[in-house]
């Protein structure tokens, strides 16, 4: 638990320097742009990168990403039938409701939550490309079909194949199940981007905090606050379950895997709701709503598991 704990504390403390730069005007929101654009196109897939070659890469493919696609599949279901039931919310606004409860920030949080809790982030990559290939495809579909915009469907399925951090992805897969070693000039400068992912996404991170107020009266409240307390109650409970009596998990893998389910909703909600118009304040609302209460989720995690 003591690892876990300090982990969430380094992590919340870098995430808290962002906000008060941002706070008292020290960095502005065009240095959030840029930190994460960076991290996005750079440091982030670089991480990932040396992450994914240097894991056992078969087993996490084994268990982590069936693990992923079951659990997000199943709180995005619980939405979806809450919302027939209760919301009557349109099919696209549906949409964005639940892929908001079950799209994890594996990317951005997960990495260092990951790597500063468990000393490890192999976890992150195939709840990566879960979400990116599966998940993502499945959302933007539904919303090209009941949200009134369009996007190309040409465009919808190479999605993936442009995005850095699942090609970063895959050379660390070809790489790990190779065992190809790269040469030192090749690796030493991975190396260096790489360690500066961590630190420039939380700092991102905390700028984005900043000066928002979310939960307006008449503005989606009561979807936010059914997607928030699924994601970060109802997931990892879902995580856990599967992984304990589904998969077999023990220890220092099922604690990873069920960090994983605890992470807050990803940026990535809100800007796949953007181009349509649809559940933008959901999306919005779940993902600031998450950030914070994912702190406290993950101390009970560690003190139930530790």
């Amino acid at each position: 638990m003591g690892g876990v704990v300090s982990g969430i504390l380094i992590v919340s403390a870098v995430i808290a320097v962002g906000y008060l730069a941002a706070s008292f005007r020290i960095l502005g929101p065009e240095v959030q742009g840029g930190l994460t654009r960076t991290a996005f196109y750079i440091t982030n897939p670089a991480l990932l990168y040396t992450v994914v070659a240097g894991s056992d890469i078969r087993a996490a493919l084994g268990t982590d990403a069936p693990l992923a696609l079951l659990s997000a599949a199943a709180v995005g279901l619980l939405y979806w039938l809450l919302s027939f039931l209760f919301f009557r919310r349109p099919a696209a606004e549906t949409a964005v409701g639940a892929m908001a409860s079950s799209y994890a920030n594996a990317n951005n949080i997960g990495i260092p939550v990951s790597l500063y809790a468990v000393g490890t982030a192999q976890h992150v990559a195939p709840v990566l490309l879960v979400q990116l290939l599966v998940m993502a495809p499945f959302y933007l579909t539904l919303l090209g079909i009941f949200g009134g915009a369009r996007i190309p469907w040409r465009k919808v399925l190479l999605q993936p194949l442009s995005n850095p951090m699942i090609i970063a992805s895959a050379l660390g897969v070809l790489v790990a199940l190779t065992g190809w070693q790269e040469p030192e000039l090749l690796q030493k400068p991975i190396g260096m981007l790489a360690g500066g992912a961590v630190p420039m996404v939380l700092l991102a991170f905390g700028l984005s905090l900043a000066g928002r107020a979310p939960l307006q009266k008449d503005d989606g409240r009561t979807e936010t606050l059914v997607a928030t307390f699924l994601k970060i109650a109802c997931m990892p409970l879902v995580v856990w379950v599967l992984g304990r009596f589904v998969f077999g998990l023990e220890g220092q893998h099922l604690l990873a895997s069920v960090i994983m389910g605890t992470l807050p909703t990803a940026q990535n909600v809100f800007l796949f709701a953007s181009p349509y118009g649809r559940g933008m304040t959901v999306a919005r609302d779940v993902i600031l709503c998450t950030t914070i209460l994912c702190v406290g989720a993950l101390l009970v995690v560690a003190w139930v598991m530790g």
